[in-house]
């Protein structure tokens, strides 16, 4: 369960999570794809104590000095919702791995998160869902730390109430990075927000497009965000009136703002979405949507014009939660996705495919004759 992937220079590097010593056993898993071929999985770690999550999972990120940083949850209290995010480094490209301590400072019993990662001059920046408020009455916070060396540090909050449990994303843009999340009102609006680091420090949360979606639960859906310069694309699923949809945003000055939502599905999607930028800025973006039988895995090539390309289906999955988040990355002119094929016992797929062709242009209207 819980594929994700990331890039490592020319390599795609693969996490997961699948069982160990028991029943509550878990361990997490590394693989590495170098010149076509797949590494053997190496155990990064396994213990008793994970949190083993359909929809909040591990992920690898590749720091400037050549180590890479993982992270997962490890339990820490007897509430479902009391666990911390731990972790490991390695420095010899992934054959073995060290703990490396945790992510956060406090060591409050409490949910902690659903964390996108970006390189940084002097480490890696985590971004991350912070529940240590929640005990004594406060909101879900979204806050972000460097880490150095594997050790996390310098901890900010970003904004003290946002949604509880949808995905965070985050990429580097020409002025520096951007998060997107979903962001909670206190009218349980629970729209998709960014938030940019400038020269004059971190922003206020931009409301990418005004949804309304008032919901008064997490619908567990995050956003996805790309970056190519000044160039950035944020992809999420809604399902504010009138039907559910998933839709795509571009932005031109590093996510300051945001031009009209692009509908990318409108007929029974599930969300679950992800995004990568094309070379010349168009938005690649996956979903999950019900199909006829179960769930498909669907790909779409979107312009910062709005033209739109043809569905792509990659995979049949399932609708349920076990199937997890598709997740996808692109290397040079090619696309990876990953996902969970369902089964006794369940697998992890991951599908190469070139990038889909540009949409081509509108077909002007014919002059009339006189």
């Amino acid at each position: 369960m819980a594929p994700n992937l990331s890039i490592s220079g020319h390599d795609l590097l693969l996490t997961w999570l699948e069982p160990a010593g028991g029943k509550e056993g878990h361990r997490l898993r590394f693989a590495r794809l170098a010149g076509g071929r797949w590494s053997a999985p190496v155990t990064v770690v396994e213990g008793r104590d994970f949190f083993a999550n359909w929809a909040d999972f591990p992920a690898a990120i590749q720091s400037p000095d050549g180590s890479l940083v993982v992270h997962w949850l490890a339990k820490t209290g007897a509430d479902t919702y009391a666990y911390a995010i731990d972790l490991a480094r390695s420095t010899d490209g992934g054959a073995t791995w060290s703990r490396a301590g945790r992510l956060h400072g406090d060591t409050v019993p409490a949910e902690h998160g659903f964390v996108s990662w970006l390189p940084e001059k002097d480490g890696v920046r985590a971004f991350w869902l912070d529940g240590r408020a929640v005990p004594g009455g406060g909101a879900m916070s979204l806050r972000t730390g460097l880490v150095r060396q594997g050790s996390g540090r310098g901890e900010r909050l970003l904004d003290d109430r946002v949604c509880d449990c949808c995905q965070t994303d985050a990429a580097l843009a020409a002025g520096g990075p951007v998060v997107a999340y979903r962001d909670r009102s206190d009218k349980e609006v629970r729209d998709i927000s960014v938030i940019r680091r400038t020269a004059g420090g971190w922003s206020q949360p931009v409301r990418v497009h005004a949804d309304d979606w008032s919901i008064p639960g997490c619908p567990v859906n995050g956003p996805a965000i790309a970056a190519s310069g000044r160039n950035v694309a944020v992809a999420w699923f809604t399902a504010a009136p009138p039907d559910p949809r998933v839709q795509v945003a571009f932005s031109r000055d590093g996510g300051a703002t945001f031009g009209k939502p692009v509908l990318v599905d409108g007929d029974q999607p599930l969300g679950r979405v992800d995004l990568a930028l094309g070379p010349d800025g168009d938005a690649l973006v996956s979903w999950q949507a019900y199909a006829e039988k179960g769930a498909a895995v669907l790909l779409r090539r979107v312009t910062p014009a709005g033209r739109r390309g043809e569905t792509l289906t990659v995979a049949a999955t399932s609708p349920a939660r076990a199937s997890g988040f598709p997740r996808m990355a692109r290397l040079g002119d090619r696309l990876f996705l990953a996902w969970v094929e369902d089964g006794t016992p369940s697998r992890i797929r991951v599908a190469s495919l070139p990038t889909p062709p540009t949409p081509p242009p509108p077909t002007p209207a014919a002059r009339p004759r006189l």
